[in-house]
């Protein structure tokens, strides 16, 4: 059963990354494998029965997605009313007054998470029809604080970055190894550059990326969904 699997694999990275310590400019780290728990084990159940043809990898938790629901790029009105998830949501230990955890009553929108799974039921019209063939994870599962600003795993000092990427680099390769996906397609740049290093020696899988759906990013406000529908095209991903 490869959604038993992939939850397996999701307790030890959970497990490996508490180990963990951050220096300075990190001033809270919140683990959504953590609190969000019991979302992250339903959406993995629900939706990770494999295999699968094509993985989306995404970087890290984002601060309104799955720093509050625990699903990768988990905007909240995506999460509740497509993917159709409902589990209780606690709070992080450590947790920065102005980063509060509001888990189902959040009201800011994640922009990426809603571009993201809007261009897919766009595409597929229902979430069923969606997993069928392809998946969604994040390759780092902790979201990092330098006070209220976001700090994406790129930016960690040098040393805690090096211990953060192995184990992840780690559970990624666990995770092709369940789903034996023929294409692993990172959401940005830096997902596909980490995939790239990850999965080096794994012949079976293909590489590609698409376009961060970022609000940040200016090429991503300028029709984002109708370029990652192009890319795919080009690849070869989709038909």
């Amino acid at each position: 059963m490869s959604a038993e699997a992939l939850v397996a694999a999701a307790r030890r990275l959970r497990e490996r990354t508490a180990t963990l310590e951050f220096d300075l400019p990190v001033t809270h780290v919140y683990a959504p494998l953590d609190y969000a728990w019991a979302v992250h084990e339903q959406y993995l159940r629900r939706y990770g029965e494999g295999p699968k043809r094509v993985l989306f990898l995404g970087m890290n938790p984002g601060p309104f997605g799955m720093v509050q629901t625990g699903v990768p790029f988990g905007e909240v009105a995506a999460v509740r009313e497509w993917l159709g998830l409902d589990a209780p949501i606690d709070r992080p230990v450590r947790e920065h007054p102005q980063r509060p955890i509001e888990g189902w009553s959040c009201r800011r929108s994640e922009v990426s998470g809603a571009r993201l799974w809007g261009f897919f039921r766009a595409r597929f019209g229902t979430a069923a029809a969606f997993f069928a063939e392809h998946f969604v994870a994040n390759y780092c599962p902790l979201a990092f604080f330098a006070g209220t600003r976001n700090l994406t795993p790129d930016k960690l000092p040098s040393e805690a970055r090096a211990s953060l990427l192995s184990m992840c680099d780690a559970h990624l390769r666990e995770v092709v190894a369940v789903l034996q996906p023929r294409w692993v397609i990172g959401v940005g740049a830096w997902a596909e550059q980490r995939a790239r290093q990850a999965l080096a020696t794994i012949e079976s899988v293909r590489i590609a990326r698409i376009l961060h759906p970022s609000p940040a990013s200016p090429a991503a406000n300028r029709g984002w969904a109708e370029q990652a529908r192009a890319m795919l095209i080009e690849q070869g991903v989709w038909a």
